[in-house]
């Protein structure tokens, strides 16, 4: 059965943007070459989800934060790798804004 979580969209997504085929991701991130092409299918079609130490791996490897791989929207995982890729002084700035906002508070 597949799994309803967006994880398998995301990191398919995550690695062609990257241009890495399934054995190279798998490679990059410590899987044996010789199960590392069908494990990365196993996550890309939800059939297993991996641990949050390998989805960090993955996250590191493809250069998008952990959380993307869980977002349920586009326009949020947008918003995160667009984040992800900001200076810290241009995070500092969008923090400092976002403080600045009075109905957002946690």
């Amino acid at each position: 059965m597949a799994s309803q979580t967006p994880f398998p969209i995301r990191l398919k997504q995550a690695r062609k943007a990257k241009s890495f085929s399934q054995k190279e991701l798998g490679m990059r991130i410590g899987l044996d070459i010789n199960t590392a092409s069908s494990r990365m299918n196993h996550y890309e079609t939800g059939r297993h989800l991996p641990d949050y130490d390998l989805a960090k791996k993955l996250s590191e490897e493809l250069d998008v934060p952990v959380a993307f791989f869980y977002c349920d929207s586009d326009e949020m995982a947008q918003l995160l790798i667009s984040f992800h890729k900001l200076s810290t002084e241009q995070r500092k700035k969008v923090f400092e804004f976002i403080s600045t906002q009075k109905d957002v508070e946690y």
